[in-house]
């Protein structure tokens, strides 16, 4: 969805219909698809903080603690 060019009601409707999907994400009323990689795509947990992701290639999900990504099954470190 890109921004239009053009007039301000167009830019209007833009932004109003941003607003309900941005709400939308933020109060969720139903399970939401999480992230999914392998363990060796895994991004720097210090960049996720306190994020989930899915590690398919272990089949669990690990959270970040801002230094690890942590097992959910175990605790340990990924």
């Amino acid at each position: 969805m890109s921004a239009p060019v053009g007039t301000q009601p167009e830019l209007a409707a833009w932004l109003e219909q941003l607003e309900i999907r941005l709400g939308a994400l933020e109060a969720a009323q139903s399970p939401t698809p999480v992230y999914a990689c392998t363990q060796a795509q895994l991004p720097a947990a210090a960049a996720y903080l306190n994020c989930v992701v899915r590690v398919s290639d272990l089949n669990i999900l690990a959270a970040s603690d801002g230094t690890n990504w942590r097992r959910q099954d175990t605790g340990a470190a990924i």
